[in-house]
């Protein structure tokens, strides 16, 4: 089974529970500085999650739009400051383990691995972003907080 089809098999099982309540509390409880970013945190948790699932899933699938969506979030978040990329990263690693929990027993360790590679990738894929948009913009682009 490709790993799309492994990840499409989270979701399905995971579809009846809203995993942005728990991922939310799990990332304000690691970065409670960041919740005076958010206007307003409904509205963003659904944006982020669901971006975030789909960037991810998008990359098993081979999908060409996964790359300008990641250099326009990159960029757009610029307004926010210099974020860490620790906090990129958290929050991928906490949505996907989010989904794990909420997939329950349809959570298997080949979805888990697929997941995590694809995970791993869209991280990947913020460094870069991050880099070109610093190497294109150095005067617009936030100092870049490793």
């Amino acid at each position: 089974m490709s790993d799309a089809a492994l990840m499409e098999a989270s979701l399905v099982a995971a579809a009846d529970v809203d995993i942005r309540l728990p991922l939310f509390e799990r990332f304000f409880a690691a970065f409670p500085e960041r919740r005076a970013s958010f206007i307003s945190v409904d509205a963003a948790s659904r944006r982020m999650t669901d971006e975030t699932l789909q960037m991810i899933h998008g990359l098993a699938a081979g999908e060409g739009w996964v790359w300008p969506l990641v250099a326009e979030l990159v960029f757009t978040h610029r307004s926010y400051g210099a974020l860490p990329i620790a906090e990129y990263d958290a929050f991928i690693d906490m949505t996907v383990e989010e989904l794990g929990v909420a997939a329950g027993p349809a959570w298997t360790g080949e979805a888990a691995a697929a997941w995590g590679r694809h995970a791993d990738a869209l991280k990947a894929m913020i460094r870069k972003a991050r880099a070109d948009w610093a190497s294109a913009m150095p005067a617009g682009a936030p100092q870049l907080a490793e």
